[in-house]
């Protein structure tokens, strides 16, 4: 019961900063609204998970120890997935921006080529640090 009700405030937390958004216009003192209500969702959703992770079955484990090594694996395994492809999304967002102001500037100024290039292989590295976190994490 209890991991039913933790389940719908956890929902009902993540539903509630898009549920304002479409209801308001965001401007002047609507702003302020809808970053109490992102702010009250944050923090009752970290309050639920919170609750969820310390009142959750233990039992997990009981299985024996190929249960928690499959378990470690398959999470070992989710976090490179994740690491590489959000660092490779973050990476994508910021060579579009920094490739493109880098461009306009050289075209008024080629003497900066090299301090734009400079730019845009510091946000080619985030993908790189993504892939290299992943290399860490894999077994």
């Amino acid at each position: 019961m209890k991991t039913v009700v933790t389940f719908l405030i956890v929902a009902l937390c993540a539903a509630a900063p898009l549920i304002a958004q479409r209801g308001f216009k965001l401007s002047g003192k609507h702003l302020k609204s809808v970053l109490g209500i992102n702010i009250f969702s944050f923090f009752g959703m970290l309050t639920a998970l919170t609750v969820l992770m310390w009142t959750g079955h233990t039992d997990v484990f009981a299985a024996g120890e190929a249960a928690a090594e499959g378990l470690s694996s398959g999470m070992q395994y989710l976090a490179a997935a994740l690491s590489t492809g959000l660092g490779c999304i973050g990476g994508g967002i910021a060579v579009a921006a920094a490739a493109s102001a880098a461009l306009g500037a050289i075209s008024e100024d080629p003497t900066i080529m090299g301090k734009s290039l400079i730019f845009v292989a510091l946000a080619e590295g985030i993908a790189l640090y993504g892939l290299l976190i992943a290399f860490m994490i894999l077994p």
